[in-house]
């Protein structure tokens, strides 16, 4: 590689490759159609777009590495990429880029992360729910340690899923102590772990391992009913007592907070609603963590779509 994202300033021009994802194709109010996507490579991301688009890529090409030659420029006091020609890299390219420079990956020790959530659910105190959960990440255990959370949004990178399952479990262990007179540890840290296994089914995915869009039964049932079923069939082969079973697919079922979220039920029980909130807190800490790398310290972001708001950047004192 040439460029590195996290290097470019306003005003550079560059050709090089990098990863495309989020395109939309557009037409402006004359309808003239436009292209906006996100590049990125393994330092950073920039929003970019392309006047006047006559193709070739579609929505269908998220998560590809393409060439692409433009030059940075200002946007509401933010930079922005101005492409001038962009196609899909082939094998004319072989050997001018290393995926991995390319390829977003969570910040994390990935063996350590694995091994604490191994640690964490073999200390699941009662004996079938730890059954479940060992099993449930035996089953997923390849693309557990790999795929992103998300599509966009959070944890959308390599590892994603590791990391977001991780830090939950992690923050699920500290706040069951700290509410140990209302809330059975045991539940919620297997619910924890299985709360995203099935985002394995629910995406499709890219040559690259990053997610190119959903599955039809990812898109018709979605990861909440998916992980709900397959751990009624996996209580079911353990002989899990059957409330058990229960409350560990609610907990899955619930984990989004309220319907209009995308919950299929709401909470209700403590365990599960103290799901849904720790869900939220990595969710939102890590779309924090994008909005202020996008920006110096001192500044305000752009408008974040999944905040409602912009966010302010500050220096840490620690």
């Amino acid at each position: 590689m040439i460029t590195r994202m996290i290097d470019l300033q306003i005003g550079d021009s560059f050709t090089d490759y990098f990863v495309i994802s989020d395109i939309h194709v557009r037409s402006d109010r004359n309808g003239h159609p436009f292209l906006t996507a996100v590049l990125s490579d393994a330092s950073g991301s920039l929003p970019a777009k392309m006047w006047d688009y006559g193709g070739p890529l579609s929505e269908e090409d998220n998560s590809r590495i393409v060439k692409a030659q433009g030059s940075v420029t200002e946007f509401n006091g933010l930079p922005q990429i101005t492409i001038r020609q962009l196609r899909i890299a082939d094998d004319r390219d072989a050997g001018r880029y290393q995926p991995e420079d390319l390829l977003p990956c969570a910040p994390i020790d990935t063996e350590k992360a694995l091994a604490d959530v191994r640690e964490l659910t073999e200390s699941i105190g009662d004996a079938d729910y730890r059954r479940v959960a060992q099993a449930m990440l035996d089953r997923h255990l390849e693309t557990f340690r790999t795929v992103p959370a998300a599509k966009s949004v959070h944890h959308e990178y390599l590892h994603g899923l590791l990391m977001h399952t991780a830090y939950m479990m992690r923050t699920a262990d500290y706040l069951a102590d700290l509410y140990s007179h209302i809330i059975d540890r045991s539940l919620l840290l297997a619910g924890t772990l299985l709360h995203d296994l099935a985002k394995d089914r629910e995406f499709s995915f890219s040559p690259l391992g990053l997610v190119s869009g959903y599955t039809v039964t990812g898109d018709l049932l979605g990861h909440l009913y998916l992980g709900a079923k397959e751990t009624a069939e996996v209580c079911g082969e353990l002989n899990i007592p059957e409330e058990k079973s229960v409350l560990l697919q609610h907990m899955i079922l619930s984990h989004h907070g309220d319907p209009e979220f995308g919950a299929c039920v709401p909470p209700r029980c403590a365990e599960s609603e103290l799901l849904s909130l720790i869900d939220r807190i990595d969710s939102r800490m890590e779309i924090y963590t994008k909005a202020c790398e996008s920006v110096p310290e001192g500044s305000f972001s752009a408008p974040v779509f999944s905040l409602g708001k912009s966010v302010y950047h500050h220096p840490l004192t620690d």
